[in-house]
Formats: C-alpha cells, sequence, structure tokens
C-alpha cells in the first residue's frame, strides 16, 4: 500500500508561458538558476496555476490577499505598549523604508546567533522597542503584517546575502533537509518540487515549490498562509513527525528554499489554489 502511496503522479502540464503583470510591474517569473543550483531555470508557482488563479492574483483589486495587505498597513500605524511606539513610530513610510527588504530575508541576526525572518524580525521589534509581547505563529495580525512588509518589495528580485554571519552553513542544512526523504511515505521537499515539477499529484499541478510569493492566499483555505506553516503542512503530509514553526530546522530549510528562487520577483501576496 506504501509504495502504491509513492507514485501518485500522473499527466505532464507544462507551465504556461504569460507573463504576469501586477500594478504596472512586470514580474519576472522565469530566469536562470543562480550558480550551484540543480536547475538551469527557476520558475514562479504562478506559472503552474489554474488562468483563473492566476488572474485573481494580477489584478490587485480582485486579489483577497490584499485585504491582509490593507489590514497589515492599519496595525503598521498603530500605536499601541507601553512605549507608545507603533512600527512608522521607527521606521516611517514602509513604502520607502520596506521597499526591497522583503526580497532579502531570511538576515543574519547576531544576537541571536542563528537566521531570522520576516516574522521573527517583528516579534524582536515588537518585543525590544515596542514593549510587547511576539505574536503567536500564525496569528492574524503576524500574517498581516508580514503581508504589508512583504508586499512593499513587490516586484524586486530575491537575493539572499549568504556571506553574513554563519548563514551559508544553514544554506547547507537546508540543502541536506531538501533531499532528505521522511515519514511514511518517504518523500523529500525535492521528490515533488525537482524532481516531478510539472507533474500533476492527484488534482494539484506540481511547482518548484518557490518562497517569492509567500505569505501566500490559498483558495483551499480562504485564508493566508505563511511559509512555515506550508512547509509544516507538506511534513506532515509526508506522515513524517512535523517541525515546530521557526524551529532550526525549518529556518534552515527557509534559508536553502529562499535561495532556490534567486532573481525571481517578491510577489506577496500570491494567490495560489
Amino acid at each position: 500500500m506504501v509504495a502504491a502511496l509513492q507514485m501518485p503522479l500522473t499527466a505532464q502540464a507544462d507551465p504556461v508561458d504569460d507573463a504576469l503583470v501586477i500594478d504596472d510591474i512586470e514580474m519576472v517569473t522565469r530566469t536562470k538558476a543562480p550558480e550551484g543550483h540543480p536547475l538551469d531555470e527557476v520558475r514562479s508557482g504562478w506559472l503552474y496555476r489554474e488562468a483563473e488563479t492566476r488572474e485573481l492574483e494580477a489584478d490587485s483589486f480582485q486579489n483577497p490577499g490584499m485585504l491582509y495587505v490593507e489590514q497589515g498597513a492599519d496595525i503598521w500605524n498603530r500605536v499601541e505598549g507601553p512605549e507608545g511606539k507603533s512600527c512608522a513610530s521607527c521606521h516611517n513610510d514602509a513604502a520607502e523604508t520596506m521597499k526591497g527588504v522583503g526580497a532579502n530575508y531570511p538576515k543574519w541576526d547576531a544576537d541571536a546567533k542563528r537566521p531570522i525572518n520576516i516574522e521573527l524580525q517583528v516579534d524582536k521589534c515588537r518585543v525590544e522597542n515596542m514593549g510587547l509581547e511576539a505574536y503567536k505563529f500564525d496569528a492574524a495580525e503576524q500574517k498581516a503584517l508580514t503581508t504589508y512588509i512583504k508586499n512593499q518589495s513587490l516586484g524586486e528580485p530575491v537575493k539572499l546575502d549568504l556571506s553574513q554571519g554563519e548563514l551559508q552553513s544553514w544554506w547547507d542544512q537546508g540543502k541536506e533537509l531538501y533531499y532528505t526523504r521522511t515519514g511514511q511515505l518517504n518523500f523529500a521537499c525535492a521528490s515533488c518540487h525537482e524532481a516531478n515539477s510539472g507533474q500533476y499529484i492527484r488534482a494539484d499541478h506540481l511547482s518548484q515549490g518557490q518562497a517569492n510569493g509567500f505569505p501566500v492566499y490559498r483558495l483551499k483555505q480562504a485564508d493566508m498562509v505563511s511559509l512555515h506553516n506550508r512547509f509544516r503542512g507538506c511534513i506532515r503530509d509526508t506522515r513524517a513527525e512535523t517541525p515546530k514553526a521557526f524551529s532550526d530546522e525549518l529556518m534552515a530549510l527557509e534559508v536553502y528554499v529562499t535561495w532556490r528562487g534567486t532573481g525571481l520577483s517578491v510577489e506577496t501576496p500570491s494567490v495560489r489554489q
């Protein structure tokens, strides 16, 4: 039975050749892979979606993820906590100060001696500068604020600086995890998103599993979905033990998976099925 479950892939379907333009900004959805990448070309997950889903992302008025961008803007400007500060108190207009920021995370955090993503950077600011508690993982406000910050980098190319601190060693760990088969189904990330990208698994068209659109609005869940939520969902589906969000394993995986999409445009909030 397990052997049968390991072979759910059926028909091949090529990604589309359409151009994605959002708010008059043309997104890079295909680009040459960086040196050392196992693939020749990296491709946005947008290219693998149905026409209706692609159209939904391209229209900011219709894109349901933009509701979370609006919520994030409210949170950005909201004064709260004992220090009487908002995000804007330190960072002013996010359209200026956050432009490009979301394209360059995760970064090395010297204090924590580990990589830090947008969510963890927000938590650090809340605790150290605003006198607030860190958000609980996947709290609605955490997702909205992360979506808002990432949206300020719409169209910017993903690029990580692996020379920061020990980020390269975390990249190495993430790569090992990406190719390690786990769970009762004996799947690795690469089983679907590298060896079988372009194939169908049941009714889902497998993409390369890029991170450039996260947080994403998933029609299946009618909600914004964070990258670590998706990591944990994939691992759960292999019937393996699920790591905690922001654990060392998943932060290493985020570093590596983000690097795999080097050169693709930030699409947040992207729309996926």
